[in-house]
């Protein structure tokens, strides 16, 4: 092995990222951006107040307990002023499930109709805390700050308690059978979907770009945007391919059973949805022509397939911190908040949760916003790739 033959070979390597700007960006500048942005929301987040409600089962008992959790400066005495927003009065658990189910309520607490049993017998008070079941990350988070106010202000407040209060909890929508990856379901369906269709059409309109196929095109009648709604149309053929296929390994279960030397195994994750899958299917397949559009255009500022790539963490990796699916919109800094907001996979990731978990349907405000704003943001970056082709063919 020849060490001046190994060095050139370097060399060559160095001076050709040297000469990379984009790639030289990637390489110090990207992860500054990134690392300094997810430190923005981890730190500066804001202290969202968890609206409770309070379900009162257990008649006189239970009324003790919830007094005393209502009692003025209660919240104060347990040490989450400001964390947990508590209500006026007790509600029927109906009303309560109601509300959650409506987003008027975060958390419910349940004061079941054993709890005068347990402190009876000195086993202690069992609670029972509900939650929407729509996004666990969040709702992980609000049932830590309510259990840190009743482990405070339960054992502080309620005469005669023995300890610590157990905590059970349930959700309104999903199953007891649900994991956590349920839950995050209609997140990973928006994200991957995203992802992959953006590659996807980012490189291959490159491809026709430097193949020199797009200039032949223009030297034609037809115009920029017949040309940038022909490709959209051609790449949203393989991208609904992409949706179909990604969807039924979520949502499809497929037991093979043992076939000679080969042991019986499942095909598919078989991720529960309550909702219409056609409905689910319209709006990834929607988020999917968006990224089309995103790939065409963000082609259009790219020489190598190696610069499609280094959009990724610029473009992609954004969108999966402040899309709301691990903290609350309203909880990310003032000033990301608006950016979050338009998002096309914070609309996306949402209306997958309200269909699949939820069970909404096209009558629902929430989905209806969700694909407007879908349909809107495809538009959008359909008109911004017409408008930018001729520079780059030029």
């Amino acid at each position: 092995m020849s060490r001046r033959r190994v060095l050139a070979v370097v060399r060559r390597i160095v001076a050709q990222f040297r000469r990379d700007r984009r790639t030289l960006a990637l390489i110090f500048v990207v992860p500054i951006v990134i690392s300094a942005l997810l430190g923005w929301v981890l730190r500066d987040q804001q202290t969202a107040a968890v609206r409770l409600g309070i379900v009162n089962q257990a008649g006189p008992a239970g009324q003790r307990i919830a007094d005393a959790l209502l009692a003025p400066g209660a919240a104060d005495q347990a040490g989450s002023a400001g964390a947990v927003a508590l209500p006026s009065s007790t509600i029927p658990e109906s009303t309560a499930r109601s509300e959650l189910a409506n987003d008027q309520l975060d958390v419910v607490l349940v004061i079941p109709a054993d709890v005068a049993g347990g402190l009876a017998s000195g086993h202690g008070v069992r609670l029972i805390v509900i939650t929407q079941g729509a996004n666990a990350p969040v709702e992980g988070g609000q049932v830590a700050q309510v259990q840190q106010f009743l482990a405070r202000a339960v054992s502080s407040i309620v005469p005669g308690s023995p300890g610590l209060p157990t905590i059970e909890h349930e959700t309104v929508f999903g199953s007891p059978s649900s994991d956590t990856f349920d839950a995050l379901s209609p997140f990973f369906i928006g994200f991957f979907v995203y992802f992959l269709v953006f590659i996807l059409t980012g490189i291959s309109f490159l491809r026709e770009r430097m193949g020199g196929t797009l200039e032949r095109l223009l030297a034609t009648p037809v115009t920029k945007g017949e040309i940038v709604l022909g490709y959209t149309l051609g790449f949203g053929i393989f991208a609904t391919l992409q949706v179909i296929v990604l969807m039924a390994v979520m949502l499809i279960r497929i037991d093979v059973p043992a076939l000679g030397p080969f042991g019986a195994f499942t095909l598919g994750l078989a991720v529960p949805s309550v909702g219409s899958p056609l409905l689910a299917f319209l709006i990834a397949m929607l988020l999917a022509i968006g990224a089309v559009s995103l790939g065409i255009f963000i082609s259009t500022f790219a020489r190598t397939e190696f610069q499609i790539l280094q959009f990724i963490p610029i473009v992609i990796v954004p969108q999966g911190l402040l899309s709301g699916i691990f903290w609350r919109i309203d909880t990310l800094p003032a000033l990301l908040q608006p950016l979050a907001r338009v998002l096309p996979l914070t609309y996306a990731a949402d209306g997958l949760r309200e269909v699949m978990i939820q069970g909404r349907d096209l009558s629902a405000a929430g989905v209806q916003l969700d694909l407007g704003v879908l349909v809107g943001i495809a538009a959008l970056f359909v008109v911004l790739a017409a408008a930018t082709i001729r520079r780059e063919v030029a």
